[in-house]
């Protein structure tokens, strides 16, 4: 049977100072029958070894291949322990986020039209609403931002609020230019070691280099991984797909970070 032991909120390592939190992870590893020297407390060599084996013949809750890299992050955390080792958060951090989550999940029914436009009747009005020209090229006319501030300027309206977010429909421009409006951002490297950080509501970002990214909204934590809701994607997870879906992403693949407004 699984001794649980909640996540202490950052990687254990090579080099770890908590004793007794490594002390931990070798009596784990002690039980599942994996050789570490005798709960020593000592992150050394040996533990590194230990547990790059284990990631090696264990899998993630979603049944992919663990990152056998012998450090103990989230998911390998949640392997060692069991997945409730590791905090899920689904509540939002106020009314205006929970509504702003029910405008986008309101919006699941969208796809392009025709297929591979960006646009169509809904599409179109999150574009107009940050000002991009409904006459561009399709590949000129990303819409997952423009989804972000749309969901975010129907809500602040209806509070009688005015919008906290940035007007863009540049995702990294998002990124760049929140902190000027009272946000706060957290880098991804940091939410992936810690998923506490991470609060439904928040707006997370992706950089694929050149300029591109791609954008959405956090609805829930659970371990290692976030529950999103994000447009201008699909089921392939790309930043180029067609509709407005709910996915299941690995923190660490959230390689920018995650903004949140004061609100």
């Amino acid at each position: 049977m699984t001794t649980t032991r909640t996540y202490p909120g950052r990687t254990i390592k090579a080099g770890e100072t908590d004793a007794a939190m490594v002390r931990a992870v070798q009596a784990r590893l002690k039980a599942l029958a994996y050789t570490v020297p005798a709960e020593s407390g000592v992150f050394g060599p040996e533990t590194v070894a230990a547990v790059k084996l284990f990631q090696a013949q264990h899998v993630d809750r979603l049944g992919q291949p663990l990152k056998a890299d012998g450090k103990v992050g989230p998911h390998t955390w949640a392997a060692l322990f069991g997945d409730h080792a590791v905090p899920e958060t689904t509540r939002p951090s106020s009314p205006f986020f929970a509504a702003l989550l029910e405008k986008a999940r309101s919006q699941l029914h969208v796809r392009e039209v025709p297929v591979n436009s960006n646009s169509g009747p809904e599409v179109d009005r999150y574009l107009s609403r940050v000002g991009v020209s409904l006459t561009l090229p399709a590949k000129s006319k990303p819409w997952c931002c423009a989804f972000v501030y749309w969901c975010f300027d129907e809500v602040a309206t209806a509070h009688g609020l005015a919008n906290p977010m940035v007007r863009t429909a540049g995702c990294l421009d998002h990124w760049n230019r929140a902190v000027s409006r009272g946000a706060t951002r957290v880098v991804g490297s940091r939410a992936a070691a810690d998923p506490a950080l991470i609060v439904p509501g928040m707006v997370f970002v992706m950089d694929y280099g050149a300029g591109k990214g791609h954008t959405g909204f956090v609805q829930g934590v659970e371990g290692g991984f976030i529950h999103t809701i994000e447009g201008n994607t699909d089921a392939s997870r790309t930043r180029e797909g067609g509709g407005v879906y709910e996915l299941r992403r690995k923190l660490s693949a959230i390689n920018k970070g995650y903004i949140a407004y004061p609100l």
